[in-house]
């Protein structure tokens, strides 16, 4: 056990400068690290945002039935079976049926292979629930049905959000589930609240459609304002192109008018969608709308067949920014309310540094100070150890870019702890062995051999609820479990191989004098 080659010497000493190495890049201004890795600071440490979403979900409902309405009407008449007076109020769609074809529309929602009415065989449940109310048949919405609609909600919602904080450039943000309509966003370190605000709350649906003042026109009108909030247009509410469509949207200078817009190219289906729609109507106003607002109303002059135009409204260059981030990510699938904020300042994330600083340098202190006097030289080497394991920990969790937070600080305390306790086992098994044996290899030896069940039980066992923390908590209990796990691996590895390194130079110089520890 003593024993080491000059191979494992040169593997473990070349680990350990690594780390060291790694690690040290923290100290470093951005212009002068060595690579561009460092730890990152959590919410707690460095400051930013905190803020939590809830997604009103009323359009998505609304949308969906107007949908079921559509499917339920096309799908009866393909089989010959007429469906009359087809309502949607309340969230519920009712009919009317012919008698004689009643139960077959029943059967068709109850069925388990219905293709109109999916079935869930988890939750043996539909996703609607038809309820014959004699006259007219009802559908609505089933518990399981809704809570299935509001899941695939959220998760569209927070994909978006996701891609529209990526595109900001946020660094480690920190974006979760709470609930079933609820989506929590952290954003250490951010200096715009009011920016990323203004980009979360706007759902971004886009749609193209034609200026129309016929009350004729067979698609309907509707009075929108302008994005000025003063002028107003009928607009029909047939929809030409939509934002599912668009491939790229980008800020660009027009040189002509001297004005910012945002370009945007559309994919193959929408390029010739639009180019049909302005062939067939040049000379009308075409209104791209943005939320319900129109943000620009230009007359079709020619065939735009190219799949690319742009969208002008007197932006700002940071205005068309914001924009064409926001038609990159995509629309919501709801609108997202701010039901909560808070804002974490840099100077109490700098306090929140320097407590756990000094609970790390008073901890460490006074661990190092009674492991020198308990074991005098070994206490010494066991305190070399214990900076190198520290150091190794910095390093791994700066190559991987980790997020530090100050429960995660409190997991590196514990690690110090957890080391410690490994060789205070080591030492005391040591001394036994020591009393019936008179070799101090063997008994050393013997003592990191019996030792060993011991302290891989504790470790594995504390390795299995950091996994079980990381997996099923969130936010600063995950950076917890993080530095946990990885200070378990750095442990192990310092006691096994650093330390029992120093320990063996030691006993085999020192390896006939008596009371070694």
């Amino acid at each position: 056990m003593l024993y080491f080659s000059k191979l494992r010497i040169i593997s473990i000493s070349f680990i350990c400068l690594f780390f060291i190495f790694v690690a040290s890049n923290n100290l470093f201004s951005p212009d002068k690290r060595f690579f561009d890795k460092k730890i990152n600071l959590g919410l707690d440490l460095q400051g930013g945002s905190y803020l939590l979403l809830e997604i009103d979900n009323s359009p998505v409902i609304e949308q969906k039935l107007q949908n079921t309405t559509t499917t339920i009407r096309t799908y009866f008449k393909d089989k010959g079976i007429r469906i009359g007076n087809l309502n949607l109020s309340n969230q519920k769609i009712s009919f009317t049926v012919e008698e004689q074809f009643k139960q077959s529309v029943i059967d068709e929602f109850n069925n388990e292979n219905s293709e109109i009415n999916p079935y869930y065989p988890r939750f043996k449940s539909h996703q609607f629930d038809l309820v014959d109310l004699g006259n007219s048949l009802e559908l609505n919405f089933s518990k399981q049905g809704l809570v299935e609609l509001k899941n695939s909600s959220q998760d569209q919602a927070l994909e978006i959000v996701r891609r529209r904080i990526d595109e900001i450039g946020t660094n480690e943000p920190n974006i979760l589930k709470r609930g079933n309509d609820r989506v929590l966003v952290e954003l250490p370190g951010l200096d715009d609240p009011k920016r990323i605000k203004s980009l979360l709350g706007k759902t971004a649906n886009l749609t193209f459609r034609f200026v129309s003042n016929d009350n004729q026109d067979s698609f309907g009108v509707e009075k929108l304002k302008h994005e000025n909030g003063i002028d107003e247009d009928f607009v029909s509410k047939r929809i030409i192109l939509s934002g599912d469509n668009l491939l790229d949207a980008q800020p660009r200078m027009d040189n002509q008018n001297n004005e910012t817009v945002v370009s945007f190219t559309l994919d193959r289906v929408g390029a010739k969608r639009f180019g049909k729609a302005t062939s067939a109507n040049i000379g009308r106003q075409l209104a791209i709308i943005l939320d319900g607002k129109i943000i620009s109303a230009p007359v079709i002059r020619d065939t735009i067949a190219s799949g690319s135009g742009q969208i002008s409204g007197g932006f700002t260059f940071q205005s068309a920014t914001d924009l064409s981030l926001l038609l990159r990510s995509g629309a919501l699938p709801a609108p997202l309310n701010i039901i909560e904020e808070r804002t974490v300042g840099p100077d109490l994330g700098q306090d929140s540094i320097d407590a756990g600083m000094i609970a790390l340098i008073i901890g460490f202190l006074l661990v190092i100070i009674f492991i020198f006097i308990k074991y005098k030289i070994f206490g010494l080497i066991t305190n070399i150890t214990l900076i190198i394991n520290l150091l190794i920990l910095l390093g791994i969790l700066t190559l991987f870019e980790a997020t530090l937070t100050l429960p995660g600080i409190a997991g590196i305390i514990l690690t110090v702890g957890m080391a410690v306790d490994a060789n205070v086992l080591i030492f005391e098994r040591i001394k036994e062995e020591l009393k019936s044996e008179n070799n101090n290899i063997i008994a050393f030896d013997s003592g990191y051999v019996k030792s060993r069940t011991a302290i891989l039980d504790a470790n594995i066992t504390t390795l299995l609820a950091a996994i079980i923390l990381f997996f099923m908590g969130s936010g600063p209990i995950k950076g917890f479990s993080v530095t946990l796990g990885v200070g378990i691996f750095t442990t192990l590895f310092s006691v096994y191989f650093i330390a029992r390194l120093f320990t063996s130079i030691y006993v085999t110089k020192n390896k006939d004098k008596e009371a070694l520890i």
